[in-house]
């Protein structure tokens, strides 16, 4: 048997009930007030007297709620569980966890990084296999405009917030590549909304390429960002690849955050 979360466990320590009850709870929780008992039955194929006592059972403990018209939702012991999940949640140990499958996939450098001001501050990197090292790590500080993750996390700010950040303040070439002003930078950064990612192209340092997405919370805001980073020749050969898996991880890390795609529409 392997469950939602990838580990495979031994069938002899399988609960078929709790196996029903997620099933139930997916189904509802995708498609509030839109199921009863008859249609819960139906779609999932659970006798009608089990699946009774099952929701019986959800709705006393509050996990369920059953409507007037006889449609279930979440109970409010959801918005307990996660509110108390949130709290305790640990985004550096969670990356540095589920990117190496990523890592292991690519054979890429993925890093995570906050924002601070108008920098980024690298927080955990997980090496690629290449012989060739990224050279920032955890503790550096960067010029966020000139970085995928840096333009990911300024994303969360209107064009006058920009400027008021940026007021003042001159965005330094890194390389001949880098990006100078707030134009530029909101154009890279409008491309977030289109593609789901940020493409910086030799702007940070000559001849890597970085793909930064976001990380978000429970109330879909970004809390953090990721990248990988490669050399050009490298993107060439795998771009669809390597696009499809760093997105993933940040989809894994923003879940395990709290973030629900739907909820967040």
């Amino acid at each position: 048997i392997k469950p939602k979360g990838g580990t495979r466990l031994d069938k002899k320590y399988w609960v078929p009930a709790i196996e029903r009850a997620d099933k139930v709870l997916d189904l509802i929780a995708y498609r509030p007030n839109k199921y009863r008992l008859i249609d819960l039955s139906k779609k999932l194929e659970i006798n009608k007297s089990s699946l009774f006592s099952l929701l019986n059972t959800l709705e006393s403990l509050e996990w369920v709620k059953k409507d007037k018209d006889d449609t279930y939702s979440l109970g409010m012991r959801f918005g307990l569980f996660s509110t108390l999940y949130v709290s305790q949640f640990d985004f550096v140990d969670t990356f540095l966890i589920e990117s190496e499958i990523t890592v292991s996939n690519l054979g890429e450098t993925v890093q995570l990084s906050v924002l601070d001001g108008t920098d980024i501050l690298y927080v955990a990197k997980k090496e690629g296999s290449s012989r060739i090292q990224v050279v920032s790590g955890p503790g550096m500080r960067f010029p966020a405009h000139a970085t995928a993750m840096g333009k990911v996390l300024l994303s969360q700010y209107e064009y006058h917030e920009l400027e008021e950040l940026y007021a003042g303040k001159k965005m330094e070439a890194k390389t001949p590549y880098t990006i100078q002003t707030l134009d530029e930078l909101w154009s890279q950064i409008e491309s977030l909304k289109e593609n789901g990612y940020i493409m910086e192209i030799q702007e940070a340092v000559e001849g890597f390429v970085c793909i930064g997405v976001p990380i978000r919370n429970n109330k879909g805001e970004i809390i953090a960002a990721i990248s990988v980073t490669m050399l050009p020749v490298n993107l060439e050969r795998k771009q669809k690849q390597v696009k499809k898996e760093i997105l993933d991880l940040a989809r894994r890390i923003s879940l395990k955050a709290g973030y629900n795609t739907i909820q967040n529409i």
